[in-house]
């Protein structure tokens, strides 16, 4: 088969389109023949050399995709060759086949083509489990997404809204606010020309997030920790602005709040089965029905993934970035 190799670390142009050996379904696995794949930040840095896949895992770049089964490992059940599925994945999304653990495996959801549903399994994991699963998001709270108009966080905007939540997003741009606005974001916020800690004060009457889910790091630790109201929850995902920031302890005691941070890549198997099980079961319905949809920015070639990297690199996108084999 062909995939997305990285014979050496560097920019998008170390992204290179070769012929690799078929992988093999092992005992509970099945084999995915690929349609399409999306991609992450997580991607770009695995092209950089700064986060290598988990032992075991492919070493293409992928985290995520949609496309058929075409064998079973052994002891699967509950799935069939021909099954039109998408699947979290540790990587080898990047491809024309990947073996995956079969709970990780997702069917694509009623009303999505198979394409578009490449767009939704790492996403909704991760805004479930972190979110909902850790951070326990309710009906009434506030929830302030940054990044509202990446792939999480336009889904974390409808999934938010989905269970009566009041959300705040950060975005760079009129044009990203605009798109959260109209997926139901209630206070839009345009971190290059205001201070979110106080536009989140101000939207709340001084109460301050219920719930932050955060993919910058270390830049936003303090301010995260300082929008937070009493009870707040903040949800670390990422590291776009750096991994060390310093943190005031006495503020986190004062509000009586909890940080977290999680990856989904490296989690044992039945955690990750765990959590699609879960979105299966929550997030599935709400996507069939049509109150949540992936938002897909654009679409290339699987060949074209340096593009596609710029295009990330860039962030003049909104939602996600699919490749598609042609």
């Amino acid at each position: 088969m062909y995939a997305i190799t990285i014979p050496e670390p560097g920019g998008p142009e170390a992204l290179v389109w070769a012929e690799v050996p078929d992988p093999v379904p092992g005992e509970g696995e099945v084999l995915i023949e690929v349609v399409a794949t999306a991609v992450n930040r997580a991607d770009l840095l695995q092209r950089q050399g700064l986060y290598n896949p988990p032992p075991g895992a492919p070493s293409y770049p992928g985290l995520e995709c949609s496309g058929r089964i075409v064998a079973l490992g052994s002891g699967v059940s509950g799935w069939a060759v021909g099954d039109e599925v998408c699947a979290l994945l540790a990587g080898g999304g990047y491809a024309e086949k990947v073996a995956v653990p079969a709970g990780q495996l997702l069917p694509v959801p009623e009303g999505i083509e198979l394409r578009q549903a490449a767009a939704l399994p790492e996403v909704t994991c991760t805004v479930w489990s972190n979110v909902f699963m850790i951070a326990h998001l309710r009906p009434g709270e506030t929830l302030l997404a940054h990044g509202g108009s990446s792939g999480i966080g336009t889904m974390a905007i409808q999934l938010a809204k989905a269970v009566g939540a009041k959300v705040a997003v950060t975005a760079g741009t009129k044009e990203k606010l605009d798109y959260c606005a109209g997926l139901g974001a209630d206070v839009l916020i345009n971190y290059r020309e205001q201070d979110f800690v106080e536009e989140v004060r101000e939207a709340t009457a001084g109460a301050g997030a219920d719930v932050i889910l955060d993919n910058m790091g270390a830049k936003y630790l303090d301010r995260n920790v300082q929008a937070l109201g009493v009870n707040g929850r903040l949800a670390i995902i990422g590291m776009q602005g750096g991994v060390q920031g310093e943190l005031n302890i006495n503020a986190l005691l004062r509000k009586q709040a909890a940080i977290t941070a999680t990856s989904l890549r490296a989690r044992p198997l039945a955690e990750k089965a765990a959590i699609v099980a879960a979105v299966r079961e929550h997030v599935w319905p709400l996507i069939s029905s049509g109150r949540v949809r992936p938002v897909v920015d654009r679409e290339l070639p699987m060949s074209e993934a340096a593009t596609a990297h710029r295009v990330l690199d860039e962030s003049g996108h909104i939602g996600k970035v699919l490749l598609v084999r042609s």
